[in-house]
């Protein structure tokens, strides 16, 4: 089995929520998987990132401020033919219909739990693995 090299862009606007959600995942969220990490502060940073480099991930902090994670998913599947998939970091389990009106590919909750947060980041990149 080798090893895929993927890349997350981390959105949020407080670098300690883009430090939290590195940790959580890891460089290793599964053994045939490596991970590099771009980061984002900002909308317009975002879909910058997105046109320049081939991200194969976006999490994206849903509590951000002032272009939300939630809004951000949704904007970049609407401008993107192929957007990247998309994992939003939410405050309350109870806003997964805002993230499943967004088209986003997962949800996790903060506070994240890095056994879960690993799992949904290694399943996401596996299911858009190239044949």
């Amino acid at each position: 089995m080798s090893d895929r090299l993927c890349t997350v862009l981390l959105y949020s606007d407080d670098p300690q929520v883009r430090d939290r959600m590195r940790l959580a995942v890891g460089t290793r969220p599964a053994p045939d998987l490596r991970l590099e990490f771009v980061e984002a502060s900002g909308y317009d940073e975002c879909v910058r990132l997105v046109d320049d480099y081939e991200i194969d991930l976006l999490l994206l902090d849903g509590e951000a401020s002032p272009g939300g994670g939630i809004g951000i998913a949704r904007q970049i599947k609407d401008d993107f033919d192929e957007p990247p998939l998309t994992c939003v970091v939410i405050a309350r389990a109870a806003d997964r219909w805002l993230a499943a009106y967004a088209e986003v590919d997962a949800t996790l909750v903060h506070p994240l739990d890095p056994v879960t947060t690993a799992a949904t980041v290694a399943e996401l990149l596996r299911t858009d693995a190239p044949a």
